[in-house]
């Protein structure tokens, strides 16, 4: 009988494979013989459009299709393709993004076929300059504005490609309208920025279709060009948030990683989304999570923490998620914009000219806001601030002008057209009610303007208004100007430059401008009063404040926010080739695997030998989940256990300590017949060198009167909760729902740890979960403080180990292999060369090196050691 499995195998290539680098299938089959278990292998060759689909280059000139509707161009020779530089050193940087920062249209000579350019207002452009030519190789992948038809589009591939280095993802309409119209527009897009869908006007419910047509796209085009050995990938926007799963799924180790582009909702808010856990989890399939500010980056931290029970930590700025053995960085980045050479072009010199004839020569003193004409852009807000200025301040009445230019809105529906009426009628009113011949106190732009006229916008605005980010900088870098504009504003080359700004305090670049007037931009009357500010200003303060901008964003610009995040993904992807991974789970459910290379299973052999040949021995051993097993209904230990720990303590060479989370009054009493066993009360909250020797403790804590807020909401859980207990130790609180349904008990130590934090947020203590349990306990504490304290006394009496086996199966075990480890790394504490084994229970990540399959192994390893020790004490006896 033989069984045979299916084993993907995927060498490393170059950048041109050739047939024989093209990976095959490996079958693995097994089978039974007299003699036991053979093992029989096959090499398969994949079929010929499974090739085309990893690797489209080839040295023919062949044309092929994928079979689908996203038909690859025409097969190049090496030469010709962006793959093919075999011998260069420079990065591949692959950007994702919703759209291709592409212009596209129609030839007007009446020829059948279309005309493309640079879109240089997009961001992903000035990212690319940013980054650098010379350094690294970019190639773009996203939608054009324009539909290609069918018959076109391979056409149309091969000149995106060979031309700009795109690679064009063609949806239908139909399924481009339900995938970002529908789920992007009707759902993330308001959800993400704090509107719940509380009846069909405000977003629409949930719509599965609209789901189903988000998840279906992009990767597969990506799958098409990628070398996934070498290449990185960055995926922008919420429009692409669950693609790291599918790339994920498919190349273990890609180097990836996702901006957020937009807010990112408190838990409060995003927990509310029906899919939650799927777009965090394909989130945490990035190595590198970039958010506008710090603020966005602490709301998804908070919602993975709840929602999903992964716990986060600050390291040298970074914050980091372990995911099942992979660490996952986050961060925010509080700047990003860029310089345009527009500035330098004769047509804006002309605009400018234009705008100063229209306003500062009729003494008017323009205003200036530009926005989508979108719910969230705040423009009507912007209105009613300046209507409440001309009412409050009728001094301003027929010298202040305010020109708002209104973009497009991306999304359409009736959202959309409520607040073009609105928009179009609060101006009406304005006007109606300030103005008089020659004067218009709001000017409102709804055509699309060309890059250089904004930027002339700009220039001959004294104050600007924003309620988001990407045309701030933009301001502020045009008010600086050059000496030809300003000899078309009247001044002096040595006049120094002036710029107001008013921007909302929720913006992500408010807190990076300190000279701007920052409002809530729903207080009308607060904006009215902050307008009338920048108004008032005396020339030297706008001086001033321009200067400070000037300063920062000059030094933060989008190519240094492009480099920034570049070279984090490349630190946090250093460690990819030393990890083994593997996949597990369905569909969005997926998640990587990763192990280190060195991590094994602990040998009997191996540390017996070492055993006996080392003569100074530190034993750590954590107890439940360790020494006892967690389904143990008696958790006390037995006869067999209490004889082999007495056998490890008998050998002189030997210091054990037994590390636990139970009451120092409870151990002492398990323990009672073990003179010499070292022993450490809740987490290495007090400790005990010897059975006679008085407890210490080991960090300093306050009065527990934070019990008596959070025992009442433990209460509330254990009544909800059948199966769940709570232990009252010294210094600590834990609830523990081993008992009960895990499923429920798991979801309600979510809601309890959610519960617990907002409860004990001014309290000197953490809550953590721990293995089905949620535990409350004084900040500092840790099982690492143990470990610390052990090779910390050994090494003062003179007796630094040269053997140490530290073994645990839990979260709070890992402080203690983190101890060892540094210590053997610092060589801090033990001996040159010691033989160090840090074991964690099941093969599983860990900073542990070892591990073993569970508590039996352990008892077995353990009783050998004690084997070993029991003859050496023999020896000495008879001697």
């Amino acid at each position: 009988m033989v069984d045979f499995r299916v084993v993907p195998w995927l060498p490393r290539i170059s950048r041109v494979p050739n047939e024989s680098q093209i990976p095959h299938r490996l079958l693995v089959g097994t089978s039974e013989t007299e003699n036991g278990v053979k093992i029989i292998l096959k090499l398969i060759s994949p079929p010929a459009r499974f090739r085309r689909r990893l690797y489209p280059y080839d040295t023919s000139d062949a044309t092929y299709h994928d079979g689908g509707r996203n038909n690859l161009r025409s097969r190049r020779r090496p030469s010709d393709s962006v793959s093919s530089d075999v011998s260069s050193s420079h990065d591949r940087l692959i950007i994702v993004a919703n759209q291709l920062p592409i212009k596209a249209h129609r030839k007007t000579d009446g020829s059948r076929g279309w005309v493309f350019s640079w879109d240089e207002n997009s961001l992903l452009l000035q990212l690319k300059d940013g980054l650098g030519d010379d350094e690294i190789d970019v190639i773009y992948v996203g939608c054009l504005k324009e539909d290609i038809h069918l018959n076109e589009q391979d056409e149309v591939s091969q000149i995106l490609l060979e031309t700009f280095k795109c690679v064009p993802t063609f949806l239908p309409p139909e399924l481009f309208t339900r995938f970002y119209h529908g789920f992007c527009k009707q759902h993330l897009w308001p959800l993400f920025h704090y509107m719940l869908p509380l009846s069909p006007d405000l977003g629409g419910r949930f719509n599965r279709s609209l789901w189903q047509a988000y998840v279906s796209i992009f990767a597969d085009r990506i799958m098409e060009v990628i070398n996934p050995e070498d290449d990185f990938v960055w995926i922008h926007d919420y429009h692409l948030m669950v693609l790291p799963t599918f790339l994920r799924k498919r190349f273990n180790r890609v180097k990836l990683g996702f901006f957020l582009h937009s807010p990112f909702p408190s838990s409060e808010i995003y927990k509310t989304l029906p899919v939650r856990e799927e777009l965090l989890r394909a989130l945490l399939n990035s190595d590198l999570i970039g958010f506008h500010t710090f603020d966005y980056a602490r709301h998804f931290l908070s919602c993975c923490s709840r929602l999903l029970g992964i716990s986060y930590e600050s390291k040298r700025g970074y914050i980091s998620l372990e995911y099942y053995g992979r660490t996952v960085n986050s961060s925010g980045w509080d700047s990003y914009g860029a310089a345009s050479i527009v500035l330098n072009l004769p047509e804006t010199e002309s605009k400018v000219s234009e705008l100063v004839s229209e306003f500062r020569d009729q003494g008017k003193t323009m205003l200036l806001g530009v926005d989508d004409l979108d719910i969230f852009k705040g423009i009507s807000l912007k209105l009613l601030a300046m209507e409440q200025l001309l009412i409050q301040h009728p001094e301003w009445q027929g010298k202040v002008v305010l020109v708002q230019i209104a973009n497009p809105a991306r999304g359409t529906g009736k959202d959309v057209k409520e607040v073009k009426a609105e928009t179009y009628s609060t101006v009406k009113r304005i006007n109606e009610t300030f103005g008089r011949p020659g004067y218009e106190p709001v000017i409102l732009v709804d055509e699309p303007l060309k890059f250089y006229e904004r930027v002339a916008y700009y220039v001959a605005a004294e104050c600007c208004l924003r309620r988001n980010e990407p045309h701030t900088v933009e301001y502020i870098i045009s008010r600086q100007g050059n000496e030809r504009l300003d000899k078309v504003l009247g001044l002096e080359p040595s006049t120094p430059k002036k710029s107001m700004l008013v921007v909302s305090e929720f913006i992500g670049c408010s807190p990076s401008l300190s000279g701007a007037v920052r409002v809530n931009p729903w207080n009308i009357d607060a904006v009215a009063d902050a307008m009338d500010c920048a108004l008032e200003l005396s020339e030297p303060e706008k001086q001033m404040r321009h200067e400070k901008h000037y300063k920062y964003v000059s030094s933060h610009d989008v190519g240094y926010w492009a480099r920034s995040f570049f070279q984090d993904l490349e630190r946090t992807c250093k460690d990819h080739v030393r990890r083994r991974c593997w996949g597990i789970g369905f569909g969005l459910s997926f998640r990587v695997v990763a192990l280190d290379l060195n991590f094994r299973k602990l040998s009997m052999e191996h540390i017996v030998s070492a055993y006996k040949r080392t003569t100074t021995r530190a034993i750590l051993l954590d107890y439940d989940g360790t020494l006892m097993p967690q389904s143990s209904i008696d958790k006390s230990p037995t006869p067999e256990t209490i004889e082999m720990l007495n056998t490890l303590c008998r050998d002189k060479n030997n210091m054990v300590f037994v590390v636990s989370a139970k009451s120092r009054a409870t151990l002492a009493e398990w323990f009672a017949d073990c003179e010499k066993l070292g022993l450490a009360a809740e987490h290495g909250c007090f400790l005990r060198l010897k059975r006679d020797e008085e407890w210490e403790t080991c960090v300093q804590f306050e009065e527990c009167g934070w019990k008596q807020n959070a025992e009442p909401v433990m209460t509330l859980y254990t009544e909800t909760t059948d199966g769940s207990t709570i232990e009252d130790k010294e210094t600590a609180l834990v609830w523990s729902y081993e008992d009960a349904d895990p499923d429920f008990g798991s979801c309600q130590a979510k809601e309890l740890l959610d519960h617990l934090e907002s409860v004990l947020a001014n309290e000197p203590v953490t809550v953590k979960r721990g293995q089905s349990s949620v535990e409350v306990k004084p900040q500092g504490v840790s099982k690492g403080l143990v470990a610390k304290r052990l090779l910390t006394t050994m090494q003062e009496r003179g007796m630094s180990p040269d053997f140490v086996v530290c073994i645990g199966d839990d979260r709070s075990d890992e402080d203690m292999f983190e101890v060892i480890t540094s210590a053997v790394a610092l060589g801090e504490c033990i001996a040159p060369r010691a033989e160090v084994f840090a074991c964690t229970v099941g093969n599983k990540p860990s900073k542990a090196k070892y591990y073993l399959d569970d508590t039996v192994e352990i008892a077995r390893l353990m009783r050998g050691l004690a084997s070993v020790s029991e003859q050496s004490v023999n020896v000495l006896a008879f001697e």
